[in-house]
């Protein structure tokens, strides 16, 4: 039997050996469960297999399949119709990062209204403002203790 690894490197994260195989890609930005599970049943591992006793050409296929995800359905791609290239992707780690800044950063330029809201720091999903959201020092009731205690200092 292989000696377990404690750390498996993929897709430029660290992995524990300790864990599932599914539990373990979750790890890596921009893969959830379901897409670790159909990554699993598209290179026939067995979801339960420790990710320590994974062999150097098993590692070598998660890291080709995480790059190009051809034989996953399109529907579990996290960026579909790209604006730049019009196709639909799977981007992890640093890359789904610096897309999401770059769609920002567009957001702003065009002047959105979304854009809008990042630009002012204010909440872009549609949250109430009233109660939430509020900079500064905050303003509150203070406990009679509370007052005592900082009269009794003066």
């Amino acid at each position: 039997m292989a000696e377990l690894k404690h750390f498996v490197r993929v897709a430029n994260t660290d992995l524990e050996g300790k864990k599932n195989i599914a539990y373990a890609l979750t790890k890596i930005k921009g893969v959830k469960y379901s897409f670790a599970s159909a990554i699993c049943n598209v290179l026939n591992l067995d979801i339960n297999k420790k990710t320590g006793f994974l062999n150097e050409e098993e590692i070598n296929k998660l890291n080709v399949i995480l790059k190009k995800p051809d034989n996953i359905p399109r529907f579990m791609y996290n960026r579909k119709v790209d604006i730049e290239t019009g196709k639909d992707r799977h981007l992890i780690g640093s890359d789904l990062k610096l897309n999401h800044e770059f769609d920002i950063k567009r957001l702003k330029k065009i002047r959105s209204y979304i854009g809008m809201r990042h630009s002012a720091g204010l909440p872009v999903r549609g949250q109430r403002t009233r109660s939430n959201f509020r900079t500064g020092s905050s303003v509150g009731v203070i406990k009679k203790k509370m007052k005592a205690a900082t009269e009794a200092k003066k």
